[in-house]
């Protein structure tokens, strides 16, 4: 199908996740990048390898010096259990842009010194964000020279940043020198205030005993140690009061604040929180005018406060003072909506690692990249918005429990038709309604495989919200 490509004359950079880019070792051999059906076949594997990309002590804003170095962004799902959800990809997006804006890329075998206006940049997921930004600027900086040279003296650069993707670009924009060549930082997701997620992988790490069902066997791994590694976990972690239940405290407190809270890095854990107060502070973007334009998720079950038992060990709530404000399913909404000065928060119910690949979502950069209407999912719009949960992995044989939520401010929330369709097959599987706006069904006979679920109420695209699931061979 022809498309009709809008023009776009700056300099598209698209910046991935954590765990979004592949890494390779000194002698060139791939240590991180199974996705799609290599994820499968590598889940029980990868213990090893990660292991190995464990960072020593101190390494901070630096680099191990140990050979490893970002070969390209990771093209379809991956992720991790007990370490990152799973993530769609980003070879969708790139394809989207290509076809209906006038952004191009390098090819395989093209000259590097080739202009092109659209940049994946890879890197190093592992070290810290202050680090990758100074080579987001090496990057973006040549890349802009050449573009200019060719003939778009006045290109600025646009970022279109996946979840920690975010926090690279605005720690080059605000603290790297970035503000001055920077036209607007889209960023899907992106934790500005951190995730409990990254808090509870710290110190509860993978408790393989806690995987349900055959997944203990079929997924040995036990990747704590490597997690608690990396500087970059350590600044996704909360930069908000996000503990209760501490001893002899009341009220939320921040994670800093706790004593004897198991793996975490004290230094690491305080260069964090520098990390957000320097971010904070900058007034490097307003005063060029970088507009930032966050896309939060919401409506997800969304995990944003936690409660300290005796042990240290973290349990999870959906709340922060008695209120679920939802997000995205990783990253609370109090986290990812509220950055600088800019535009109000863009606002799909999706769940995190299909962000980028959400239809409303891709109105929105219709609008950014080339001034088209904006389509603007928000208080008004007549959707019927669900919150979907979803476990990112299950044992094959095993069903794979859908349970959706609707609000009680939908109209007729407790009498929807709500359905999941698997894989974009023709069909519709139907849920359960359980009253009070809850809906539930278990998919069965799923293969080995990563499937996508597209959950609604209705059969437009831009209605549904897409889960991702792995589903783990027994044999």
């Amino acid at each position: 199908m022809a498309y009709r490509r809008n023009q776009v004359d700056d300099l598209v950079v698209v910046v991935p996740g954590i765990m979004g880019s592949r890494l390779a070792d000194a002698d060139g051999r791939e240590v991180w990048g199974p996705s799609g059906e290599a994820l499968l076949r590598g889940i029980r594997t990868l213990g090893g390898s990660l292991k190995g990309l464990a960072l020593p002590r101190g390494v901070l804003d630096g680099h191990p010096g140990d050979g490893v170095r970002p070969v390209g962004v990771m093209r379809d799902v991956h992720g991790l259990p007990g370490l990152s959800p799973l993530v769609a990809g980003y070879t969708d997006l790139l394809g989207w842009l290509r076809r209906h804006f006038t952004l191009d890329c390098r090819q395989s075998g093209d000259d590097p010194r080739t202009p092109a206006n659209l940049i994946a940049f890879a890197y190093d997921w592992r070290l810290s964000c202050r680090y990758n930004a100074e080579r987001l600027g090496e990057r973006v900086r040549e890349e802009l020279g050449r573009w200019r040279d060719a003939g778009h003296p006045d290109a600025k650069v646009v970022f279109v940043c996946h979840s920690m993707g975010g926090l690279v670009a605005r720690q080059y924009v605000e603290l790297g020198g970035g503000a001055e060549i920077t036209r607007r930082v889209v960023t899907l997701g992106t934790p500005y205030r951190g995730s409990l997620d990254a808090l509870l992988y710290l110190v509860n790490g993978l408790r393989v005993s806690e995987l349900r069902g055959g997944l203990a066997r079929l997924i040995p791994l036990n990747l704590s140690d490597f997690a608690r590694s990396l500087p970059s976990l350590h600044q996704l972690s909360p930069d908000y009061a996000c503990l209760d239940g501490v001893p002899g405290q009341t009220g939320l407190r921040y994670a800093r604040e706790v004593t004897g809270l198991p793996g975490l890095d004290a230094e690491l854990l305080g260069d964090a929180e520098k990390f957000h107060s320097d971010l904070r502070e900058s007034r490097a973007g307003a005063a060029y005018g970088v507009e930032y334009a966050p896309v939060s998720g919401v409506l997800q079950p969304t995990p944003t406060t936690a409660v300290v038992d005796g042990e240290g060990v973290l349990t999870p709530l959906l709340t922060i003072g008695g209120a679920d404000e939802g997000g995205d399913g990783r990253v609370p909404r109090l986290s990812s909506a509220h950055v600088g000065a800019g535009r109000p928060a863009y606002t799909p119910w999706e769940q995190h690692g299909s962000l980028q690949n959400n239809p409303a979502v891709r109105e929105g950069l219709s609008g950014w990249l080339a001034g088209a209407p904006a389509y603007h999912r928000g208080p008004g719009d007549e959707t019927t918005a669900l919150g979907v949960r979803v476990p990112d992995v299950v044992a094959e044989g095993e069903p794979c429990e859908v349970a959706v939520t609707a609000a009680r401010d939908v109209p007729g929330y407790a009498e929807l038709a709500v359905g999941v369709r698997v894989d974009g097959e023709d069909g519709v599987r139907r849920l359960q309604n359980l009253d009070g706006g809850r809906y539930v069904t278990a998919l069965t006979g799923l293969t080995p495989g990563v499937h996508r679920l597209e959950v609604g109420a209705g059969s437009r695209p831009e209605r549904t919200a897409t889960a991702l699931v792995l589903v783990v061979s027994c044999e």
